[in-house]
């Protein structure tokens, strides 16, 4: 076990380095080899390592550059070859002379066994060579040694013949081994090569159907949303929201109109939308917000009465608590195209081109566009309810039931017409009143027209 003195005399000792020229003390060496060489390369194959040890090791096992003399050559094999070409070099015509020679050798002294000659042996030369008498004596002691000395190269000559033959019947299997995973791994190759053209064949057969089902699962899904907003009962209150992103789509025309989801006048009755356009339409464009009716080809309109001459009113509802709704209403012109029944998806929209002044719903915290969405009800008056009614109707909760409102609206509409009959003047306040003027029965409203005027814009279907 190493005591505290062996390690002083270790430290003392004098070394060099393996790396380079440096020499001196044991204690110092660390510290030089971590400072001038962290990472050690091998000088046989340039395999760089972390440590002088790991490099030892390499060079000792695995490093198949590095070069060793041939075990046999004190018996003449004066080769050096790399490790890795130790086997060829066994095989070798130069590697085999040598042991032949080395047999001969031995042979040669087995049949000078000094058991049978004698511990000694006197040999004679001719005088007449060299001109004197030579004697050679040879031990019994000597040529044990000889002996000994050949039966030692037999066994090392013996034994790396059986290694090289264990180490070529690995290679040989393993090179079988090898073989059989290549010719595996080239039909998997094949396979998947072949089952990844397939996929792709696959894939392009699928993708226009692909492209089908998505467009019908987009349809779908607007219709899905359209239809959480159908209405039965002639009114319709259409939430529109992202305000903000399109006006600015409609100011650059990027989409000048959006449309509401369809709406019907009962379960078997008219089927109808609103078109609006945000920027405005025609001679109202960048001054006021188009508000349009579309009536719709329905499932009913062979029982229906047609053309449609029911009234129709728009609410921009005031979502603050003054309900200062913006109110706007047209009666159909008969005449016009747009309310005959549709032959086509949809009629030409026809309603009220400045329905809203835009600075009304531009300035800030207006009451109209509140958390960027705003709210209009349409409402086709199929009872012709006065006019005076109007705001009182509009301004109801819109979450009361219908029976509710339409109770709401008869008992107003009674009291207003008792108070006629008895004579009463009083003053009627509506709780919303009018931003436009309507026109009487039976007069043209003059901002009331059809898309299919003769205008920039219109034609839109």
């Amino acid at each position: 076990m190493p005591d505290r003195g062996f390690r002083n005399d270790m430290k003392t000792l004098k070394i060099v380095c393996a790396q380079c020229d440096w020499h001196g003390s044991f204690k110092d060496y660390e510290a030089h080899f971590n400072e001038s060489h962290p990472n050690p390369i091998c000088e046989f194959c340039s395999e760089q390592f972390t440590s002088n040890i790991r490099l030892d090791e390499h060079k000792q096992k695995e490093c198949t550059e590095i070069t060793q003399p041939c075990p046999l050559v004190q018996y003449g094999c004066l080769c050096s070859v790399r490790r890795i070409e130790l086997g060829d070099h066994y095989l070798s015509d130069v590697h085999q002379n040598v042991i032949i020679s080395v047999v001969q050798r031995l042979s040669v002294k087995l049949a000078h066994d000094p058991s049978e000659r004698g511990s000694t042996m006197d040999v004679d030369v001719v005088p007449n060579i060299a001109g004197s008498l030579a004697t050679t004596t040879i031990t019994s002691e000597t040529l044990s040694t000889s002996v000994q000395e050949v039966y030692e190269a037999i066994n090392t000559l013996a034994s790396g013949t059986q290694t090289l033959n264990d180490e070529t019947l690995r290679v040989s299997s393993e090179s079988v081994r090898v073989q059989s995973s290549v010719e595996s791994l080239a039909q998997g190759l094949a396979s998947l090569k072949l089952s990844i053209e397939e996929q792709g064949a696959f894939l392009d057969g699928i993708k226009p159907n692909q492209e089908i089902l998505q467009q019908e699962v987009a349809s779908l899904k607007q219709k899905v949303d359209d239809a959480q907003y159908v209405s039965y009962d002639g009114t319709l209150i259409w939430k529109i929201t992202s305000v903000k992103k399109k006006m600015r789509n409609a100011e650059f025309k990027w989409q000048t109109s959006i449309y509401s989801p369809p709406f019907y006048s009962s379960s078997s009755g008219y089927k109808m939308r609103v078109c609006l356009y945000l920027n405005g339409d025609g001679d109202a464009r960048r001054t006021h917000m188009s508000l349009f009716f579309v009536l719709m080809r329905g499932p009913s309109d062979a029982m229906l009465k047609f053309p449609f001459n029911y009234k129709v009113t728009f609410c921009l509802y005031d979502q603050a608590s003054q309900q200062r709704h913006i109110i706007d209403s047209f009666r159909p012109d008969i005449k016009s195209n747009s309310f005959q029944r549709p032959r086509s998806e949809m009629n030409i929209a026809s309603g009220i081109p400045k329905f809203c002044p835009l600075r009304k719903i531009q300035m800030k915290d207006n009451p109209y566009v509140r958390d960027d969405t705003m709210f209009i009800k349409v409402m086709v008056d199929f009872g012709d309810m006065p006019k005076t009614l109007l705001p009182y109707a509009l301004s109801l909760n819109p979450g009361l039931p219908k029976h509710e409102e339409q109770r709401l609206i008869q008992e107003k509409k009674n009291k207003l017409t008792s108070q006629t009959t008895i004579g009463l003047r009083q003053p009627v306040v509506l709780a919303v009143p009018e931003p436009e003027q309507q026109p009487a029965e039976g007069e043209e409203d003059e901002n009331v027209r059809s898309i299919d005027e003769p205008e920039e814009t219109h034609g839109r279907r």
